[in-house]
């Protein structure tokens, strides 16, 4: 299933790959060349801290953007909340940003309120189906970045969980009500429907509605938890790792890195692997590439991670051929 699923998206991919391929042999020497010449300013936006950032750091140092010397970061992207982000976007577009990143659509749609003309850099589920770029090639516009397929990959998820919970009658998703639609949470319980299962859906839009959550969904006797793709999410995972732990729920996140912070499961691409290549592109703006004609990246390899200290400490016994499985066992 994993093979299937990391195939399928590399078929989609190709030509994107191929076109920003051939930008990226260009822009970063133009802008290797231009790091010298003065000071750039970039933005971060996002309801909740993009992390880890060091990634994005790393490469915007290898040619040559060094924060306290030619580049200034602002960080708006500290669990301000939903609430915050539309004024947060405009200050941000008054410092006269080069580039502004953020992550999630709702951030993404805060900073392209408050302009067209800025170059925007975001990660988000799914930059055309959330109507944020016209297409994958060419964005159109002034947004491009990285689409996580989280759609398709919300899914697998809940596919593995599924399957790890063999026989369990019921199991819940924990979703952003911001991110994660009605529609796609329909697809997902029809998903689970037709393997036999009842999904139960826990809604929040606030990190203090998380733990209340969980409770709902061991008090329903939910036999694991699938924590949908979202920044917000993201950015409380170890509230929701701790609480999962304390009531023998297990979980799965949308990155393998989550499961070595003591999540049990964690299935996607890798994230310091998708802030490299967020680095990358920033990378290109500030040399020149047009936010327009950038083809906006995806994901081209999928990791399963499995913690099995977390799962002896929930008393949950995973069968080794679904350990095989995993690229990360973490013991």
């Amino acid at each position: 299933m994993l093979r299937e699923a990391q195939g399928k998206l590399m078929r989609r991919r190709e030509f994107i790959g191929f076109a920003s391929g051939a930008l990226a042999l260009a822009a970063p020497w133009r802008a290797a060349g231009q790091a010298a010449s003065r000071t750039y300013r970039i933005g971060f936006l996002s309801p909740g801290q993009l992390a880890p950032v060091n990634p994005v750091f790393d490469e915007l140092r290898r040619h040559g953007f060094v924060e306290g010397r030619n580049l200034t970061i602002d960080r708006r992207d500290r669990n301000a909340g939903y609430q915050q982000l539309a004024a947060a976007a405009l200050e941000l577009v008054r410092t006269s940003p080069d580039a502004i990143v953020t992550a999630g659509p709702e951030a993404t749609r805060a900073a392209q309120a408050a302009t067209t003309s800025v170059p925007i850099v975001a990660i988000t589920d799914d930059m055309v189906g959330e109507g944020l770029a016209r297409s994958l090639a060419q964005p159109g516009g002034n947004t491009t970045g990285i689409s996580l397929l989280a759609s398709d990959l919300d899914g697998k998820r809940q596919e593995l969980l599924i399957e790890f919970t063999s026989g369990a009658p019921r199991i819940s998703v924990l979703a952003d009500t911001r991110t994660t639609g009605p529609q796609r949470l329909q697809a997902l319980a029809e998903a689970a429907r037709s393997r036999g299962v009842i999904l139960l859906v826990h809604r929040v839009e606030k990190g203090e509605e998380i733990g209340p959550a969980i409770d709902m969904a061991k008090a329903e006797a939910a036999a694991a938890l699938n924590v949908l793709a979202s920044p917000l999410l993201h950015a409380y995972r170890h509230v929701i790792i701790r609480k999962t732990a304390a009531l023998h729920i297990p979980d799965i996140y949308q990155w393998p890195e989550t499961a070595h912070e003591g999540g049990l499961l964690g299935y996607g691409p890798r994230l310091d692997d998708v802030m490299r290549q967020l680095g990358r592109q920033i990378v290109e703006i500030l040399g020149g590439a047009s936010p327009a004609n950038h083809p906006i990246h995806q994901p081209t390899k999928l990791a399963l991670a499995i913690n099995l200290k977390t799962a002896k400490e929930i008393g949950l016994t995973i069968a080794s051929s679904l350990v095989v499985r995993a690229d990360d066992v973490i013991e």
